[in-house]
């Protein structure tokens, strides 16, 4: 008699149970098809799906000429090279490369156009016969130098890297001269004061706390219960003087966040250490009411790492998973964002300038409870340098340009039709009456197109 139906007694109920399954059996994932290029039944062969677990990458990059994290057809994507890089390092399907849910794939934060990631975290399940250290390599084998997985641990069967995430912190780097005083010229020479760094500090913790956020984002009405977030700290380091210029670290730790939400948060903190607006605007924005919130440049918002407490409390010391907390690869998060990410956005900056010409936009905007009207092309200004609320609800389509994946003639597929796309699909085995038949239906439809179009020239011409 085999295992499977040995029956024990049920103490509790008195009736009988079947015995448990040995896990070996549950987690033999065997299936069988025929392989299409096979011309005899002897050439069938055995397909054996890989066993995967379920594990947590960390990843670090530069967004820099990528249309945000999540993948979008036709656009460079974090994601998308990512998911290739896996499938060439023998760690993915095509399946799953094209359709990555079949895997369980999932991000902890999407990241917008052209915002880096010092610690980004992927779930995914990934073959177990493949040592965690040789996963890495070969993952980053495949990679460009902007894009790093740096540590991946495994983790629960039901871990969701985004469900599972407490909190999440981004930082926001920029020149000490966006908040300069009104009476002082913002000059690449600014130096921020002690008096003006710590009224900053006094306009940034106004937002801790849970509010409605609604004015902070697009499309998003008051009365939705998801326009209500909970910031948990808000803050700005010590100044620092990198190529000629100074610059000021602000971080935020917030449950969630929404669409452009940091960068209304920091515009309008902007625009009441300039005095161009009084703090109160702050209260102001929580009520109903619409309210103009200047969005700041996207250059310098940085995704510095998503947290799980909870998940670590619960799992971290359990002997079987890891906390992912990443303090062993912090030297090496470190040395990968001083030259990609902090380089980047200095010279980038540097270079075009862009909050020096956002910061002549910012008087137009008048923080009242009515549409904001600012000119298309003030002081010959960029739409996406204006930072305006349509730039925050519709891309240009000109920006967006500069994302598109460029089709290479090398690896273009010929489109084939009629009786070449038959071959195709059955790998040239057609028999000669098929072919003869297909090219009479053909001939028989072109007969009948051109009799059509005969047709419609007539009617026009009556």
């Amino acid at each position: 008699m085999s295992q499977s139906n040995i029956t024990s007694p049920n103490t509790q109920g008195g009736g009988v149970k079947r015995a448990a399954e040995p896990e070996a059996a549950t987690n033999e994932e065997k299936r069988f098809h025929t392989d299409t290029t096979a011309t005899t039944p002897d050439e069938t062969t055995e397909v054996v799906r890989r066993k995967r677990r379920k594990y947590a990458l960390l990843l670090s990059y530069c967004g820099k000429g990528y249309l945000g994290m999540q993948r979008n057809p036709g656009y460079r994507t974090i994601e998308d090279d990512l998911l290739t890089a896996m499938l060439h390092a023998d760690l993915m399907t095509e399946e799953g490369c094209t359709c990555p849910q079949m895997f369980h794939f999932q991000r902890a934060a999407r990241t917008d156009k052209g915002v880096s990631a010092a610690r980004q975290v992927v779930s995914v399940k990934l073959p177990e016969d493949v040592p965690i250290p040789d996963m890495v390599v070969k993952i980053n084998q495949h990679l460009c130098s902007q894009i790093r997985v740096m540590a991946i641990r495994r983790a629960t069967k039901g871990f969701n890297c985004k469900s599972w995430c407490d909190s999440r912190t981004y930082s926001y780097m920029c020149p000490t001269f966006a908040f300069a005083p009104e009476v002082e010229k913002a000059t690449e020479d600014y130096r921020i004061t002690p008096e003006v760094l710590d009224g900053l500090r006094n306009i940034l913790k106004l937002y801790e706390g849970t509010h409605n956020f609604h004015n902070f984002t697009a499309r998003k009405k008051a009365q939705d219960a998801s326009a209500n977030r909970y910031i948990m700290d808000i803050d700005c380091g010590q100044p620092f003087e990198r190529n000629g210029l100074e610059w000021l670290l602000v971080k935020i730790k917030g449950q969630s966040f929404m669409l452009h939400q940091i960068r209304k948060m920091v515009g309008l903190a902007m625009a009441i250490s300039r005095g161009l607006v009084g703090p109160e605007v702050i209260a102001r924005a929580w009520r109903e009411s619409r309210l103009d919130v200047p969005i700041a440049p996207g250059l310098g918002l940085v995704l510095e790492e998503p947290h799980y407490n909870k998940y670590n409390k619960r799992y971290g010391s359990d002997g079987i998973h890891e906390p992912l907390t990443w303090e062993d690869e912090k030297q090496k998060i470190e040395e990968f964002r001083e030259e990609n990410i902090d380089s980047c956005i200095i010279e980038t900056e540097i270079r075009d300038k862009s909050m020096l010409q956002w910061l002549s936009t910012l008087p137009l905007h008048h923080f009242s409870t009515s549409e904001v009207t600012l000119p298309k092309n003030t002081s010959g200004l960029s739409s996406k340098t204006k930072g305006s609320d349509d730039e925050a609800e519709d891309e240009d389509e000109d920006d967006l340009d500069q994302y598109r994946i460029s089709p290479q003639k090398s690896k273009e597929t010929p489109v084939t039709s009629g009786i070449g796309k038959l071959k195709e699909i059955t790998n040239g085995h057609i028999g000669t009456d098929v072919e003869k038949n297909f090219n009479i239906l053909s001939n028989m439809d072109q007969t009948k197109g051109e009799a059509s179009s005969v047709s419609e020239a007539k009617c026009l011409n009556s």
